[in-house]
């Protein structure tokens, strides 16, 4: 894995440099950070309804939801495009949030793949690197789902994240929204 990151990308504590966009490959994929150029390419990819049929923001397919969703994306410093390394082009996108240096923890979430690479390997594969960068500097790597997402849950089963607990988050609109936390802890 490689990093090419910005500083100002680097969130840094007692002993933590958390570098939150660093570029990182796998056989099947290649994370990059998101740039504001990827927005077509980004929106192609989640313009299917059928990958937000599940989610809380159900709409996000439509241009205007998804460019919410797109600068959001930016604003954080810690998104990424998912590119298969195949045919180069951008299929998803997932990020680093909510780092918390005190208690070692950073949520990765936000991901969404093309209905193409459903079904386990490239999702697998995206986990594993992050969740590998994720543990040379944190403990522990969280996930919020929409409480109705039976197919995120599924696919956090699949890489072994224990379900922690319910939480009430404000969606966009400002409607109350219930959401189930998993997470997965390193043995350091």
């Amino acid at each position: 894995m490689s990093s090419n990151s910005i500083d100002s990308n680097r969130q840094s504590g007692s002993d933590v440099d958390f570098d939150l966009q660093p570029t990182l490959k796998g056989d099947l994929i290649e994370l990059r950070p998101l740039r504001p150029q990827d927005f077509d390419a980004l929106f192609s990819a989640a313009s299917d309804p059928k990958i937000w049929e599940q989610h809380p923001e159900s709409d996000r397919y439509q241009r205007k939801v998804f460019q919410r969703f797109f600068d959001g994306a930016l604003e954080s410093r810690g998104a990424f495009a998912i590119i298969e390394r195949k045919s180069g082009r951008i299929i998803g996108s997932s990020r680093y949030c909510n780092l918390d240096l005190m208690n070692r923890e950073v949520e990765v979430g936000w991901t969404f793949l093309e209905r193409e690479f459903w079904g386990g390997t490239y999702n697998r594969q995206l986990k594993q690197l992050m969740l590998e960068h994720a543990f040379r500097f944190v403990d522990r790597v969280v996930f919020v789902v929409g409480e109705n997402n039976i197919r995120s849950q599924k696919a956090l089963a699949k890489i072994g994240a224990d379900f922690v607990k319910k939480v009430h988050l404000p969606a966009d609109g400002g409607a109350i929204k219930t959401n189930l936390v998993y997470a997965i802890a390193t043995g350091r």
